[in-house]
């Protein structure tokens, strides 16, 4: 089996050269330093935990979940580490650092092993949302043990009746008279809903209020512990873990609340508004998690491909490993080099973060969601194909790395609700001239040498930009969905390419050309000319094919 590998040097390249991160305490050699503690953590711990998480699973018993073996110790000397606590206020035990910083730690995690990896980054969403809407008392109490990795939190969203559409919603929420709430329903999918690992669990639970309005307007948030404060075991339990294609080692749990003493965050029926808060920083998060599975899966295979011997050189008429056979080769750079672009764009995500771009995040965050883990199945299906039938036996692990991330185009919002949000929330809202700008941004940063490639695609992509708004003004808001998607593809290609551009410059301007800087080069090339061709058939169908 192939070890897994932080890979650094790509991450120091993105964030300093390429993306310009600034911090008066974190120059180039902190950041290398603190990134070489986590990927120890990533590689020595977490990563050999995660075939056999992957084998044994989580286990329920009555209405306990037993994690995997090793998990729990993994996570105790995670917290030990303090990296629970990196990107979050230091008022509540955080160590403030910037995003920019944390995503890459973040992928570290789930690189090394995406069932482990989940458990902080739902609880990071709880973190999030507390901190924006709750109470002052209520952020005094639970964010210092959530951020230390004492408790952890959980996102309680969907019921058996209620997937993408909240509107439907059931779960209740009595009022008690005493500022609690007695919460009565069933939720599905909870990721980390039961485990072993801390001794409290704080739930973030949708529910409706007795006088609640309809659909989507009539929706609160409650925090729902596992444990309250008096030490009592609250009203609710797991009484189902699904049985997956994947991420086994994740218990996916069906959580049911029967009268659980719960108390409101922030105002009556502002649950969804809330809900986004968490929502919207775990489709980053997710766009995260297809950059750090597709690496795993790379260089799985590129270790695989260097090893297998399979066929002769045309050269030579020796007997060669498959690395040696261009059709091998072309996987690898294709691999590669769709890693290489939605690792920028999820960076680029981050960055915008720490810098106050809220316009900048909002577009980024559905390309980094949908972007990130189409291209995570797409490589993973690939890391596949170049095992070839060892590949699709379980003994080798390529399998696991597709299983693994066949659920990412699928959670917090499937990607067809990342292309919908970006033609509507984001490209109608103001006729386009929010994307439009954006855009403009984008070419100035392609390089001089690049101008050319890329006018035609930066002048389709606007075209499509322009009918699409043309489209939402005359309210045919069908023809606008059925362009979304293709949309969202060619978008997230344009913007991908244009950021390797960008970073191949800096390459050629730098002087650096050892074996990384050459294989960082290739990554553009190969992808301007064999991937970034795609985004004209997505401009095209989404013009011409949406008329169904």
């Amino acid at each position: 089996m192939s070890t897994y590998r932080p890979p650094i040097e790509d991450m120091q390249f993105w964030l300093h050269d390429v993306l310009g991160f600034a911090h008066e305490e974190l120059d180039r050699e902190t950041t290398a330093a603190v990134l070489d503690e986590a990927a120890k953590l990533a590689s020595d711990v977490l990563a050999p935990l995660n075939e056999t998480g992957d084998k044994t699973g989580a286990q329920l018993s009555g209405e306990n979940v037993k994690t995997a073996p090793g998990f729990k110790e993994a996570y105790m000397q995670y917290c030990e580490g303090g990296w629970n606590a990196v990107p979050f206020d230091p008022e509540f035990g955080g160590q403030g650092l910037p995003y920019a910083l944390a995503f890459p730690i973040q992928e570290m995690w789930q690189g090394a092993n995406m069932s482990f990896g989940l458990c902080p980054l739902l609880n990071q969403g709880a973190v999030e949302a507390i901190h924006h809407h709750g109470s002052d008392e209520q952020k005094e109490f639970y964010l210092p043990k959530l951020i230390s990795g004492e408790w952890t939190g959980t996102m309680n969203l969907t019921e058996p009746q209620a997937g993408s559409d909240l509107g439907l919603i059931r779960s209740k929420a009595e009022p008690q008279g005493d500022g609690r709430y007695k919460i009565t329903g069933q939720k599905i999918f909870i990721t980390y809903g039961e485990h072993d690992m801390t001794d409290n669990i704080i739930h973030l639970v949708l529910a409706r209020l007795p006088d609640a309005p309809e659909d989507v307007k009539g929706i609160s948030l409650f925090i729902v512990p596992k444990v309250l404060e008096d030490g009592r075991r609250n009203s609710l339990r797991c009484i189902g873990l699904e049985h997956k294609l994947g991420i086994h080692a994740s218990p996916t749990c069906t959580m049911e609340f029967d009268g659980a003493e719960g108390y409101l965050i922030g105002e009556a029926h502002q649950g969804l508004k809330y809900m986004f808060t968490m929502m919207n920083n775990a489709r980053l998060s997710v766009g995260l998690q297809g950059v750090a599975i597709a690496e795993r899966a790379y260089q799985h295979a590129l270790s695989y491909a260097k090893e297998r011997v399979q066929g002769k050189s045309f050269t030579t008429g020796e007997r060669v490993t498959i690395a040696g056979h261009k059709d091998v080769q072309r996987m690898l750079l294709s691999m590669r080099a769709q890693i290489d672009a939605a690792r920028a764009l999820t960076y680029a995500a981050a960055q915008a973060m720490d810098d106050g771009d809220a316009p900048r995040v909002e577009i980024l965050t559905p390309l980094v969601k949908a972007y990130g883990t189409d291209m995570a199945v797409e490589v993973a299906s690939t890391g596949i194909q170049i095992h070839g039938g060892m590949g699709y036996i379980e003994e080798t692990g390529a399998a696991q790395f597709y299983r693994d991330a066949r659920i990412l185009p699928i959670y917090e919002g499937t990607n067809g609700i990342q292309a919908l949000d970006l033609a509507f929330r984001k490209t109608l809202r103001d006729g386009g001239q929010s994307v439009l700008a954006f855009i403009d941004a984008l070419e100035k940063d392609v390089s001089a040498a690049d101008k050319e490639l890329f006018a035609p695609y930066f002048k389709e992509l606007k075209t499509l930009v322009e009918n699409m708004a043309k489209a939402g003004a005359e309210n045919n808001l069908d023809k606008v969905s059925a362009m979304a998607k293709p949309y969202l593809n060619a978008f997230a290609l344009i913007a991908g390419g244009a950021m390797l551009s960008k970073a191949a410059a800096i390459l050629e301007k730098s002087g650096h050309d050892d074996a990384w800087a050459t294989e960082k080069r290739q990554n553009a090339s190969f992808f301007h000319k064999n991937i970034l061709p795609q985004a004209a058939a997505h401009v095209r169908a989404a013009l011409e094919g949406s008329d169904f």
